[in-house]
C-alpha cells in the first residue's frame, strides 16, 4: 500500500529546507535576521513530511499569476 504524501496534491506549494548559503543571502537581501521571518510550527504536517526542524527555514515556491513563481520564507518554530 502506498503512502499518501501531502507534497503530491497539486494545492500544495513546494516546500524545501534552505542551506545555509542560500539562507545568508536571503536575509542580507532583506537586511532581516532569521528570527524576523514569518513562523511555522514544527507540528505542521508538510513540515514533518520534508524532515524540518526547529531552527529551520523553510523555502515555500507558490505559483503566481503575475510573476510565475513567488518564493515564501517560514522559519520553524516549536
Amino acid at each position: 500500500m502506498r503512502k499518501f504524501s501531502l507534497l503530491d496534491h497539486q494545492l500544495i506549494p513546494k516546500h524545501e529546507i534552505m542551506l545555509e548559503d542560500e539562507l545568508k543571502s536571503v536575509l542580507k537581501q532583506y537586511a532581516i535576521e532569521k528570527e524576523q521571518l514569518p513562523k511555522i510550527k514544527v507540528v505542521d504536517p508538510v513540515i514533518q513530511e520534508i524532515g524540518a526542524q526547529v531552527g529551520d527555514v523553510v523555502k515555500i515556491t507558490r505559483n503566481s499569476q503575475t510573476a510565475s513563481e513567488a518564493f515564501y520564507y517560514r522559519l520553524v518554530i516549536a
